[in-house]
């Protein structure tokens, strides 16, 4: 693995976040999910600083090294992100988001047209329904006698209405494990509606087990990231 240039703090949106920063060549953003940290991405950081890319990996605001808060709501880590990237002066990076990194992502690149030059995102729904039912219902039990502020941010938000995908015309890999806890027909819903898109199906895979100490994601997006610098991630529909 690429050594991290450690503890960096950039001042963003009335906050002070905490990233990992690693490799030389173009930009990648790497974006962890709830509860984790920029951790999660060891393996997929070495792969790509190998690979020849620049590798940025903030813990997301309450996350990791920053700040714990009392609320938060994705439209805020959306706008946090938007400011790292503007501040640090990354012209069109590629960005993946697993779970609610892929939240995030799309929320970014919504709000945000053009910000990134390529996206990736992992195990990520446009609302609470979106998540298998069982899930849901032991989440909302276990939050009712532990209330924890970042469990309730995943048991109310995000609401992405499918129609704002469209304006999402950058190449999008999409991927999802066999296993997952998303519904089948979320992850569907995200693909039909972003006009650019790839979706990869990872066979004997849960919410993360392709991720967390596996090469399988770092292989896919470095060959996707690849073939969005050849020009060939056109994917009409």
């Amino acid at each position: 693995m690429g050594k991290y240039e450690a503890d960096k703090y950039v001042e963003v949106n009335g906050l002070r976040l905490h990233y990992a920063e690693a490799g030389e060549g173009r930009p990648v953003v790497l974006l962890h999910g709830n509860g984790e940290d920029h951790n999660l991405f060891e393996t997929e950081i070495g792969q790509l600083v190998a690979a020849g890319y620049r590798v940025y990996a903030p813990d997301s605001r309450g996350h990791g090294k920053n700040e714990p808060l009392t609320e938060y709501h994705y439209a805020d880590m959306a706008e946090d992100v938007y400011q790292f990237i503007k501040t640090l002066g990354l012209e069109k990076p590629a960005l993946y988001g697993h779970s609610d990194g892929g939240i995030i992502a799309l929320l970014l690149e919504i709000n945000h047209p053009g910000t990134l030059g390529a996206m990736a995102v992992s195990g990520t729904n446009l609302s609470p329904a979106g998540l298998v039912p069982s899930f849901l219902e032991e989440f909302t039990e276990m939050n009712e006698k532990h209330p924890d502020p970042l469990v309730t941010l995943m048991l109310t938000e995000p609401h992405i209405d499918p129609e704002q995908l469209r304006s999402i015309t950058i190449p999008v890999l999409v991927t999802v494990g066999d296993d997952d806890l998303i519904l089948p027909e979320e992850t569907e819903r995200i693909s039909e509606n972003l006009p650019n898109s790839v979706t990869v199906v990872v066979e004997g895979a849960d919410h993360g087990s392709y991720i967390a100490g596996s090469e399988i994601m770092g292989e896919m997006l470095i060959r996707f990231l690849r073939e969005c610098a050849d020009g060939s991630t056109s994917f009409p529909r």
